[in-house]
């Protein structure tokens, strides 16, 4: 048998596994997700109950293209204009909900809006064509934890719980997908990988997440965390702390370097990685070095504030 006829296989098994109700880890560009079909409730119970998640914290419908998130969700001219630029790709879209029975009231979190994305990864594609249908994924670790950037990470977290396993290989981003609502004026719920210019430029100035907060998913105050404590904006770790460097540092034990050369791509990329590489570390916390606010830097600093329970 050859790579694409086990590739094949596999995606068939999984597709399967989805329309029994049960759980697949799937890769996609962003993290590696925990994923079941949108449509029914107790598989989406599942997914729930396998990673600790509270029921009012409403999870992203995932899709294989804008012509099914159509039939699943209301889209305005911002909403086409954007996911014409961006998908298939990391940015999620809060709108109107069209159809109730595609995506469940408990993928929803009981609210009249859903959250939709088409991801970029070439496995989690071939699934939802599979599939036919729009499919839950949030990120396959247990609620709280750091996202699960690479196949290993994923099944240490929720494995025991999924009938079927993707292996995509590490995450190309590494950072969950930005986030924005098109309820009345667009709103920045979650920043992720799309970066705030980029929308702006399609669609004009985005406001504050505010009430609208509660349709995104991540938005727990404590969130993508560590077992160890957080320290953050730190310039040089204390005694015993392991240390998420960002720029040239001198090289010494416990130092997990986010980039070397400051490229905040390559530390969105290496970010949920290192905070699980520090954790297993024996160290007595985390101290994360200064990072930019701009750019990636906003989304960056976004996970690192709820990962030490800074954001509300």
């Amino acid at each position: 048998m050859d790579e694409d006829q086990a590739i094949g296989q596999a995606i068939a098994r999984a597709a399967a596994a989805l329309r029994a109700g049960g759980l697949v880890i799937l890769p996609t560009e962003t993290v590696y997700g925990l994923a079941a079909d949108a449509a029914n409730p107790q598989a989406v119970a599942a997914v729930y109950e396998a990673k600790g998640r509270p029921a009012f914290n409403p999870l992203i419908a995932h899709v294989a293209d804008l012509a099914t998130a159509q039939r699943i969700a209301r889209f305005d001219e911002r909403a086409l204009r954007l996911a014409k630029r961006f998908w298939p790709g990391p940015l999620t879209l809060v709108l109107p909900v069209a159809d109730e029975t595609a995506v469940c009231d408990l993928a929803r979190a009981g609210l009249d809006t859903v959250a939709v994305r088409a991801p970029g990864h070439p496995l989690a594609h071939a699934l939802l064509q599979a599939f036919g249908g729009p499919v839950v994924a949030p990120s396959a670790n247990r609620s709280g934890r750091p996202s699960p950037t690479t196949f290993l990470d994923a099944i240490e977290e929720t494995g025991a719980a999924a009938d079927q396993a993707l292996d995509g290989g590490p995450s190309r981003i590494g950072l969950e997908s930005t986030v924005i609502a098109l309820l009345d004026e667009p709103r920045l719920l979650r920043p992720g990988a799309v970066v705030r210019g980029e929308i702006e430029l399609l669609i004009g100035p985005l406001s504050e997440a505010d009430a609208d907060a509660r349709r995104s998913p991540g938005r727990l105050a404590r969130h993508y965390a560590p077992n160890l404590p957080l320290r953050l904006g730190a310039l040089t770790p204390l005694r015993r702390e392991a240390f998420l460097a960002f720029g040239p540092t001198p090289s010494r034990d416990q130092v997990w370097n986010l980039s070397p050369s400051r490229d905040l791509a390559e530390a969105a990329a290496n970010l949920f990685a290192y905070l699980r590489a520090a954790d297993r570390s024996g160290a007595s916390g985390i101290a994360v070095a200064p990072i930019p606010d701009e750019g990636l830097g906003e989304a960056i600093n976004d996970r690192l504030r709820r990962a030490a329970g800074f954001v509300g």
